[in-house]
């Protein structure tokens, strides 16, 4: 394939989503235009994690098959999304003492302070898993705040404040075996709701402060950004399958049933509305006070000026917007692919983490003048390339 094609791979736990995009055709922002797009249901998936590979690389193929036929164009390799309640982050603060005498911050010093980072992660949040990004969100110099790179500055001592963005290592590993399997080269493998957050948030948004919420089947995952950079990660076992659970239990009707009037596929007399609405914000009030607790926790509960944008295929839920600026007291609004043209086959933010992968392509591949907000990371994938590669056949 060439290398100004490029193809991402979303592996959700309801749809696998295939994007192929081509870097010299460029919509109205400026953006690779997306020139094929396949779906398929997925098999073999259980809360964003592969669970039989075989299904999964069916499903694969399938969705490949419908980007290929769209595009013309054959499907050799893709960047490929990770999600799931395998991944997870923390936060670390840790410093050292300068080396020179005349105090000077050296590139060995922060190098010695990035290893001393990663050594003060707790074990219990490191165990069976794999670094993918360390993200420095802060550093200070004998106590005072560092504005920006602190390289080539004065002091006794350098502190930094990093985050780790970490999954598990078998989690990763059996996603790759699946897209292997369907015949198709993994170049790249990346954090799904960071991929998403290239499309659907602004820079303005991530500078300003947000979270993005992305509601799926089984799992709600949330990324909140400060300062144009990611500075903390959560993914919760929790999704819009439980309302349809919900549904099915408090309208006693089978669940293919519920999952229609969930959608409002059914409409009518047949079921009462009003319980109908307290069952599904009773679930949805579950979820944001899952993210309202990790907000707390962080200590960015009320304070993100451009609030939360959720995405998903439980973003289409009624009123979902209104629920979680009540629950969060915070702006809200149902996030949209805003980068595509108003000639694009698709326009909700389901396709985000697939088209987001494209857009990450083509940054590292030909360095397009875009802003992803993706330069904090071409060191970290570097860094993993030799741990990345002993997963390919």
């Amino acid at each position: 394939m060439a290398r100004n094609i490029i193809t991402g791979i979303d592996v959700g736990t309801d749809f696998v989503k295939v994007v192929t995009s081509d870097a010299r055709e460029r919509n109205e922002k400026g953006l690779p235009r997306v020139v094929g797009a396949g779906i398929a249901e997925s098999r073999g998936v259980r809360h964003g994690y592969v669970t039989n590979v075989r299904d999964v690389a069916d499903s694969i193929r399938r969705a490949v098959r419908g980007a290929e036929e769209k595009s013309g164009l054959k499907v050799k390799k893709a960047f490929v999304g990770v999600g799931g309640i395998g991944l997870g982050s923390t936060t670390v603060v840790s410093s050292v003492m300068t080396s020179r005498a005349d105090a000077v911050i050296t590139r060995l010093d922060l190098e010695k302070l990035r290893e001393q980072c990663e050594k003060d992660i707790p074990r219990s949040a490191i165990a069976n898993r794999r670094i993918i990004y360390d993200i420095p969100l802060e550093y200070r110099i004998d106590g005072e705040p560092s504005l920006g790179n602190p390289l080539g500055q004065s002091g006794n001592k350098i502190e930094q404040k990093t985050l780790f963005i970490t999954c598990l290592d078998h989690h990763v590993a059996d996603l790759i075996a699946a897209v292997n399997e369907a015949g198709i080269e993994v170049e790249d493998v990346m954090v799904a709701p960071i991929a998403a957050g290239f499309v659907t948030l602004s820079k303005a948004q991530k500078v300003a402060g947000c979270i993005l919420a992305n509601v799926g089947a089984e799992t709600v995952s949330i990324a909140v950004f400060e300062n144009n950079v990611p500075t903390s990660l959560e993914v919760f076992p929790i999704g819009s399958t439980d309302i349809t659970n919900d549904i099915a239990l408090g309208l006693k009707v089978p669940l293919e049933e519920a999952e229609q009037i969930k959608i409002g596929a059914i409409t009518g007399a047949s079921f009462p509305r009003k319980k109908l609405e307290e069952i599904v914000a009773a679930r949805l009030y579950d979820i944001f006070e899952l993210i309202e607790t990790h907000l707390r926790k962080i200590g960015r509960n009320g304070l993100l000026p451009a609030g939360i944008v959720i995405t998903g295929g439980g973003s289409s839920l009624n009123s979902i917007d209104a629920l979680a600026k009540a629950a969060l007291k915070l702006p809200s609004r149902i996030g949209s692919i805003g980068a595509l043209d108003s000639k694009s086959s698709f326009k909700d933010a389901t396709w985000a983490v697939a088209y987001g992968l494209c857009i990450w392509g083509h940054h590292t591949e030909e360095g397009p003048e875009i802003d992803t907000s993706v330069e904090f990371l071409r060191k970290s994938w570097r860094a993993i390339g030799r741990w990345f590669k002993q997963f390919l056949p």
